[in-house]
């Protein structure tokens, strides 16, 4: 959370995303990441257009993370993100999937050691749906 723009020069904001919020949560006595740079980011980011920015700054903390900046994240999302399943990733049906998709699939869910020895779709297919639903 404690953070800064480090290639300002570089930084763009999308025509048609002006308004997207951004919460930069830092501590005021931050020795890793002094409290100028956070306001330098600021300065530069609503220059560049951003109109929905919000720097808030806490007293007393240092490079790290308390109690009330956590509760001020949360409700930064629970005020941004949609309260429903919107705009969460839908994941392809195993069974819609090529048998080189699900391997990639097997291999990303770090479960690969599960399907030594397995040689019909099927079973790829059912190894990712027992993954997927937590029966492994």
């Amino acid at each position: 959370m404690s953070g800064y723009l480090p290639h300002a020069s570089g930084f763009n904001i999308t025509p048609g995303a002006e308004d997207t919020p951004i919460f930069h949560a830092h501590g005021a006595v931050d020795p890793l990441v002094q409290i100028t740079a956070a306001k330098e980011s600021q300065s530069h980011v609503t220059e560049k257009g951003a109109k929905n920015y919000k720097l808030e700054i806490y007293e007393g903390l240092a490079h790290s993370a308390n109690p009330q900046e956590v509760a001020d994240v949360l409700a930064f999302l629970q005020k941004c993100l949609p309260p429903n399943d919107e705009c969460k990733i839908k994941l392809k049906d195993p069974s819609e999937m090529s048998i080189k998709e699900l391997k990639a699939a097997i291999q990303k869910a770090g479960i690969g050691s599960k399907a030594v020895g397995l040689m019909e779709k099927s079973e790829f297919v059912e190894l990712l749906k027992n993954h997927r639903s937590g029966k492994l």
